[in-house]
């Protein structure tokens, strides 16, 4: 049974009605609140959590429900409530379907999936026992050792929720990694495989032929001494440990989607009249003839596309960094993690961007010098590297070999050209000459790569590029 159940309502669900959904385990049972209170907690007799519940966000964007539960939600805008519980207690899964289906009643929507939501009747919870503290202390982790915090979803993708980054903050403040265990059929979204870099973090799928394996590198797991590790292939020694490759992971099928993907670095000055998020507008607009969508510091981004938010959301965290997810229209899939950050040369806004296309679409490659050019004249350009790779057209990341992607393009900003010596920037080894932007007195450059998905060759390109450029 699935340990998340949602609520999509047309209301806002009012205290009354809030009130009536915690009743569903009946009214002995015990509240808590946590997360300054933005969290509300159904407890058994002993204060242990049964069910967790955020409290309610408003969407006002189109398509976050379909992208990432596939459910069909009330006219926008409409509310999203989540429930979690406790892992591996029936009575409480039962108790968050029971509490999401009230809601769903009472505010005219309906929950996610519709199976959890069933009935409306009470919940018998009697002698229910529970995870202890301090594994269910914390509503988004399943289970705790002294090396990860483990989360379980059974989700059709999981995606950064506000549940999922209170997880790995509070992971990394630990010095713990995140491992996140799904079933086979579940995919991620790219803000959540981003966040899985570091080790022992991992992405876990559950596998009926090899038990477990990693969902982007395909290696084979078991638990072992508090964690998920690799198996070790049955001939690897330790000057060639190698691990098996699950054969799931090796089933992979040619659809001819691809993926357009964008990575840029710009250090503004810190300035009170800074305005942020004006370097991905002018991108995605070069890119598909529109603004993003919509904008929120978890998934699903819930605002509005404003760049005058953002800055005043990323200023009031300062000078702790600002982290934000940016999504475009249902049409076009497009997807953005933006992180700001103040350092000692201004404030920095690094942006990972992609955009995904079907077999019979082009990538725009043609406007691809058009964005280097608005980001190096008017958004203080560090670096871009673009890339083409082939992958699915709604960006979710399955838990399948997709292959790398291929350099399209680099970029390097005015004041990076200006401080290598001679004109080794403009003299490099590639066969084709960068191109100049912006003012002829101050250019950056434009480096254009082969990019074709078919050829990596095209890596060898760039690597010599970076090598020369190092070595200045």
């Amino acid at each position: 049974m699935t340990k998340d159940v949602i609520a999509l309502t047309q209301r806002m669900p009012d205290p009354w009605t809030m009130l009536a959904g915690l009743l569903s385990g009946g009214p002995d049972k015990l509240m808590d609140t946590a997360g300054d209170g933005a969290v509300i907690r159904l407890c058994d007799s002993e204060g242990r959590p049964l069910v967790s519940v955020e409290a309610p966000l408003l969407v006002q964007v189109d398509g976050e429900a379909e992208r990432l539960l596939g459910a069909t939600p009330p006219p926008l805008p409409y509310w999203w409530t989540e429930a979690r519980a406790t892992t591996g207690v029936e009575e409480a899964e039962r108790l968050a379907g029971t509490f999401a289906a009230r809601l769903a009643s009472l505010a005219d929507g309906s929950a996610w999936p519709p199976e959890a939501a069933h009935s409306l009747a009470v919940v018998k919870t009697d002698g229910v026992s529970v995870a202890p503290t301090p594994a269910a202390a914390q509503p988004a982790v399943d289970v705790l050792t002294d090396k990860v915090a483990v989360v379980i979803q059974d989700r059709p993708m999981v995606a950064m929720t506000a549940w999922l980054s209170d997880a790995l903050r509070t992971a990394a403040n630990d010095e713990l990694g995140l491992q996140i265990v799904t079933p086979a059929g579940t995919t991620l979204s790219p803000a959540v495989r981003d966040s899985l870099s570091s080790w022992p973090s991992r992405w876990v799928v559950r596998d009926e032929r090899d038990g477990y394996y990693d969902g982007l590198s395909g290696a084979v797991l078991r638990w072992q001494e508090g964690m998920f590790t690799p198996v070790p292939a049955a001939d690897a020694t330790s000057d060639d440990p190698r691990t098996p490759v699950a054969a799931s992971y090796q089933e992979a099928t040619t659809t001819g989607e691809r993926q357009l993907a964008i990575t840029f670095r710009a250090v503004h000055p810190a300035d009170e009249r800074l305005v942020l998020g004006g370097a991905l507008e002018s991108v995605w607009r070069e890119i598909t003839g529109e603004p993003p969508a919509g904008w929120g510091t978890a998934e699903p981004a819930n605002l509005p596309w404003s760049p005058r938010q953002m800055t005043d959301l990323a200023y009031e965290r300062a000078p702790e960094p600002t982290w934000f997810v940016v999504v475009g229209a249902p049409g076009r899939p497009g997807l953005a993690t933006v992180r700001i950050s103040r350092t000692k040369a201004g404030v920095e806004e690094h942006t990972t961007l992609a955009f995904g296309y079907g077999p019979d679409e082009e990538p725009p490659v043609d406007n691809l010098p058009a964005a280097a050019e608005q980001l190096a004249t008017r958004h203080h350009l560090q670096s871009m590297l673009v890339q083409l790779r082939k992958a699915r057209r709604d960006l979710a990341v399955p838990p399948r070999f997709e292959g790398p992607g291929v350099p399209l393009a680099f970029a390097l900003g005015a004041e990076e050209v200006r401080q290598l010596p001679d004109d080794r920037a403009r003299r490099t080894p590639l066969s084709q000459s960068p191109v100049p932007l912006g003012p002829k007195t101050r250019p950056a450059l434009y480096y254009p790569l082969p990019g074709d998905p078919s050829d990596l060759s095209g890596w060898q390109d760039f690597e010599r590029l970076m090598r020369h450029l190092k070595d200045a």
